[in-house]
């Protein structure tokens, strides 16, 4: 079976989709994590096309994510990262070429996938499809406590982020249809979990 959770940054879909591939032990899939990759080598390559070094790129994703053998675990999560990978990921090559390693990898087995166009592009067969969402405020107030920064400042950040994302040309941020849209403001990650296993176990009675 494969569970499709999708929305903007700080709905809480990395949070939720860990806790729920563990309770179904499921495989987990972070495809931000392989924008972010690709981020990382774009920073540390200015002037270089973001579509070679995805194409280029060895990225292992489990307990911690691996870029050519390193550990980038932490690295891939900083504001220039999360900015950065915002950028390349509307860059159609990018998608591309990232959009079909993802393919391959969850093409056997019983995974959760997130991101931002699991459900609408990657994977539109998924048994399962959750678009995730929460109140501009709560997002920002999440992101800023995972950060250690300024909420007021990731607000007004996100909010640029956001516009990108949901305009660009290629595989914009939307839900997917048939999709179960889940508003997470003021709802515990255990709440959201429950929300998904429940319909996970409704979609598949084996789950």
């Amino acid at each position: 079976m494969l569970i499709a959770i999708d929305g903007p940054a700080g709905a809480g879909k990395s949070t939720v989709a860990r806790a729920l591939a563990r309770r179904l032990s499921f495989t987990y899939l972070d495809s931000g994590a392989m924008y972010r990759c690709v981020a990382l080598l774009s920073l540390a390559s200015p002037g270089a096309a973001p579509a070679e070094l995805a194409g280029a790129a060895r990225i292992e994703l489990g307990a911690r994510v691996l870029l050519d053998g390193s550990d980038v675990s932490a690295q891939i999560r900083s504001p220039e990262v999360s900015e950065e990978a915002s950028r390349v990921a509307a860059d159609p090559e990018v998608r591309a070429a990232l959009v079909s390693l993802q393919r391959a990898l969850i093409a056997g087995g019983d995974w959760v996938a997130e991101g931002r166009d699991i459900g609408t592009v990657v994977a539109p067969e998924a048994e399962l499809k959750v678009f995730l969402t929460a109140s501009p405020e709560e997002r920002a107030r999440r992101r800023a406590a995972e950060l250690g920064a300024d909420a007021h400042t990731v607000l007004a950040e996100q909010a640029l982020r956001d516009e990108r994302d949901a305009t660009r040309e290629h595989s914009p941020l939307a839900a997917a249809p048939g999709a179960v849209l889940l508003d997470t403001s003021g709802l515990t990650v255990e709440d959201v979990v429950e929300r998904i296993a429940t319909l996970a176990a409704s979609a598949s009675p084996s789950v």
